[in-house]
């Protein structure tokens, strides 16, 4: 049984331009076609039980839509092998109203990412967010440190997530990226201590693929953790607080799975990271899918 915490999708009709312009800005490349049946494919092809979405409201408008469609992808439970978080944006006009009705239809949780929103994680309309879905029990994906496609902007950096929990008060969060992006050493630091933070494998583990464009070259600018430091880090959280996360499209889901696999850490930690970190923080919405077609 392994659960997948960090993917992503888009529509059908905007997937190919979606990924296109991606790929460009990031200069790395996709391992699916960034669809629900393309990421359904690729977790046959890793033998993923279930895949957790996590979509990215980048405007204020697409919240609605977004939430809409999480509930369309949620309500199909068996059939699908996939669920997924809701979307909020900080400038949405009815955060609150908004945050409600994710609640109210089941979604466990919902995804902030601060660089692609242009608003800095410390900002007030951002810890307003994180307050409001404590005091209504969601969970926080949250992208954390730097983002391959703005390497220099710091709206997701540990030290500006630290002080927004600090403002916020009691929420769960998942922190993408095993804590922070390229900033994993600081992440240890501000967040191994705190109980209610939880990292994701997601994008961290060996070298990102170039997507061919020359930016790249392929070589030790590609690296990101090695697998020795990548073990050092789940003790330093314990892997009670790590969860699997591929990043899909943007990482190959087999190839994260061998990867984690292969790390030589003990068969309990192991089995927290694939899978019981995941069914203890999701509950019943893992239920739904652990029959999914996926396996089949």
């Amino acid at each position: 049984m392994i659960i997948d915490v960090h993917t992503h999708t888009f529509p059908e009709k905007i997937a190919a331009h979606a990924l296109e312009v991606l790929s460009h800005n990031s200069h790395t490349r996709p391992f699916s076609d960034g669809t629900v049946p393309g990421l359904r494919a690729s977790m046959r092809e890793a033998g993923i039980t279930c895949s957790v979405i996590q979509p990215v409201a980048t405007k204020p408008e697409q919240v609605r839509s977004i939430n809409d469609t999480a509930v369309a992808i949620n309500s199909q439970g068996e059939s699908a092998g996939v669920i997924s978080f809701g979307g909020i944006h900080p400038a949405f006009v009815d955060v609150d109203g908004e945050l409600e009705r994710i609640r109210e239809a089941g979604i466990l949780g919902v995804k902030i990412h601060p660089v692609y929103q242009g608003v800095a994680i410390d900002d007030e309309r951002c810890v307003r967010i994180l307050r409001l879905c404590g005091e209504l029990g969601l969970l926080v994906m949250m992208h954390a440190g730097y983002d391959i496609g703005f390497p220099d902007d710091d709206s997701a950096s540990p030290a500006r997530i630290a002080r927004a929990l600090d403002m916020a008060g009691s929420v769960r969060v998942i922190l993408a990226h095993m804590g922070g992006w390229r900033c994993w050493n600081e992440a240890v630091r501000l967040f191994a201590g705190r109980e209610n933070v939880y990292v994701d494998s997601a994008f961290s583990l060996g070298k990102f693929t170039p997507n061919g464009d020359g930016y790249y070259s392929g070589g030790d600018e590609c690296m990101m953790l090695r697998d020795d430091e990548f073990a050092d880090m789940v003790r330093a959280f314990g892997s009670e607080r790590v969860l699997f996360g591929t990043d899909s499209p943007w990482s190959s889901q087999a190839d994260t799975v061998r990867a984690v696999m292969s790390l030589g850490l003990a068969e309990d930690e192991t089995g927290n990271i694939m899978y019981n970190n995941a069914e203890s923080l999701l509950g019943g919405m893992i239920t739904s899918v652990r029959s999914n077609p996926s396996q089949e």
